[in-house]
């Protein structure tokens, strides 16, 4: 699992997979999930911190669970 943050464009990229991205869904404008074959891949969030979601709160809980 890898987090991403770009301050200067308040991205936020979340890679849970490495595997081939077969398809690409946006949820509104600003949210996008990327799928692998068997299962979530990736999740891209537009102005992340401006919506609550950067910094991630409960961070410390949820890297051991993507181990």
């Amino acid at each position: 699992m890898r987090i991403q943050y770009e301050d200067q464009d308040d991205i936020l990229h979340i890679e849970f997979s490495k595997e081939k991205i077969v398809k690409d869904v946006s949820y509104g404008w600003n949210v996008n999930i990327g799928y692998a074959a068997n299962g979530i891949a990736e999740v891209t969030i537009l102005d992340a911190k401006a919506n609550g979601y950067w910094p991630l709160e409960n961070a410390k809980d949820l890297l051991p669970l993507a181990a």
